[in-house]
This record gives structure tokens, sequence and C-alpha cells, in this order.
């Protein structure tokens, strides 16, 4: 297993590339408490990559299966509770099948629903949610400021899922996709400070001021 670091961050931040469509998994840490972001698949080679840490809880950016075919069984393994939106949660929970899905999943219990603006504690991380459908009804991001990381000097942090990538936004014509959203989302993420790392859910990683000449203009 190849492990990658995000440097230059307001927290620790580790990687690997997993799955058919090289999804990023990202291993996020303030030194004492813990986070995993769309655990895709290979659940062995995420709990390498936890290793001896306790894991404080599971984040799924959206219900697609390339971000959370391991969501099941690492959930199991390590007893973190799973934090989702409300609209993509009976996806998660196989109470529902997205036609565009081409694998069935182990349901995965969501133990917290998110929503706009609330805000997840984990140790001295202070993550905001921020709900972005376009990509998927449900699909969210999480915004986490300098202040609030355990290097305060270094830059802020967005996961951003399949919202928004490297010069690029995700796609819109997947069931439950929706242009108009799309650029709703783009619009309120734009916002943010430019000097954001951002976190996509496929890869490499960018900064919020880096898309405003990219895929922030992808809806003018």
């Amino acid at each position: 297993m190849k492990l990658f670091h995000v440097p230059h961050t307001c927290v620790n931040i580790t990687f690997c590339i997993v799955g058919e469509y090289d999804n990023n998994v990202y291993l996020i840490d303030d030194g004492s408490h813990a986070i995993l972001v769309d655990p895709s698949c290979c659940c062995d080679v995420l709990m390498d990559m936890i290793g001896g840490r306790t894991l404080d809880g599971i984040i799924l950016t959206h219900h697609h299966w390339d971000h959370r075919g391991a969501a099941a069984e690492l959930r199991k393994r390590t007893n973190a509770p799973t934090f989702a939106s409300r609209a993509d949660a009976p996806f998660i929970e196989e109470k529902r099948h997205d036609p565009t899905d081409s694998k069935r999943l182990p349901a995965c219990k969501v133990d917290t629903f998110l929503g706009d603006g609330q805000v997840l504690n984990f140790g001295a991380m202070a993550w905001r949610v921020i709900e972005t459908p376009g990509h998927t009804p449900g699909s969210l991001c999480l915004f986490l400021d300098s202040c609030y990381g355990c290097y305060p000097q270094k830059a802020p942090v967005l996961i951003s899922g399949d919202t928004l990538f490297y010069h690029a936004c995700g796609r819109t014509d997947f069931y439950g996709g929706n242009p108009d959203q799309m650029k709703r989302s783009l619009q309120q993420l734009s916002t943010l400070p430019p000097n954001t790392c951002v976190l996509p859910g496929h890869g490499e990683q960018t900064t919020i001021a880096a898309e405003q000449r990219f895929a922030f203009r992808m809806f003018e």
C-alpha cells in the first residue's frame, strides 16, 4: 500500500488511492482524533492506513458505490459512527437503489444525518457541513478553518467529495444529478478562503483560488 501526504494544511492528512476509479480515501487527524473520508473499498488496506489510531468517524460525502464500498465493514471493525446526508442515507442503508450504480453493496447504517451549517467536532477539529447537491441530491462538503486545526498558521481544508475536482466539477448526468444545483453549490464553495486546500474524491488536490479560473466558471 502506498500512502501519500498532503503538505501545508492545518491538520495531518494521509490518503491512499484504491478501487477501479482511483478513489482518494483520506485519513485526517489533529494529533489525537481522526476521521476517515469515503471508504471506497479494500477494508484491510484502510485498516493498515488507520494503524493503531482510534477512528472517531467515517464521513460519506455521497452515496455512490465507489465511495462507500468498505463502509459497512469498516464501521463494524472500528466501531466508528458513520456520518452522511439525510437525502443520500437511504441509498447507503440500501433502502433505495440508484439505477446508475452498477454494484449492490452491504447496507451501512448512518449513525448521524448531516445538514447545512452543522458543525462536527472531533478533538480540535470543527468541520462545518456545506450541502452541495448537484452530483447527488445529498452530496456534501466539509470545511475546516485553520483556527480549528493543529497547525493554525497553515491552510484551511475542504473535503469536496465529487462536487469539486482539480479544474472540474462533478458530473450531473447521473441519477439525481442536477446542473442548476451544481452551479449553486459551486457558487457557495467559491466564497471560501482562496488558500483552502481542496481534497477531491478523485484526482489531485487543488485550491479554491486555482478553481476560480476553472471549475467555478464551468456554468457561466
